[in-house]
């Protein structure tokens, strides 16, 4: 792997549509031990070369409706951890893929979207702010 800034790092998460979000939650949580957080289910990890820094996966359910996918027709998104968001972003866009939408920030981190050749819509976080603590009592 390539020491040069503005890469994807790991798998951030899986974000899918249901029908019944409450029932599938449930059912998750029940049956597989998801820390469900009212957004989603956080699994702490330790990076690999550095151990002392903690990251996360996420599995987040949405509403059947929700336009969060959009302009994807799919009913699942790729959530990608990345080393460096801007950086990966010039390069994304000098091979003439483009960003899908405003970049965002927030505490936890930064984000943009892009479209796959076969219309999926990535997400790709680079984490900022702390890890988030599971919760398996939260509803």
């Amino acid at each position: 792997m390539t020491s040069e800034k503005g890469k994807v790092t790991s798998l951030g998460g899986i974000f899918m549509k249901c029908k019944d979000r409450d029932s599938l939650v449930k059912w998750y949580r029940e049956q597989l031990g998801f820390p469900y957080d009212g957004y989603g289910a956080s699994f702490p990890f330790r990076e690999d070369k550095e151990p002392d820094s903690r990251g996360y996966n996420v599995w987040g359910p949405f509403k059947e409706d929700t336009e969060y996918f959009n302009p994807s027709t799919k009913d699942f998104m790729v959530n990608l951890r990345v080393d460096d968001l801007d950086a990966l972003l010039v390069k994304l866009e000098a091979a003439g893929i483009k960003q899908v939408g405003e970049k965002e920030e927030h505490d936890y981190g930064k984000f943009a979207w892009i479209i796959d050749p076969e219309g999926t819509k990535i997400e790709l976080w680079e984490q900022l702010g702390p890890v988030p603590e599971p919760d398996s009592d939260s509803a």
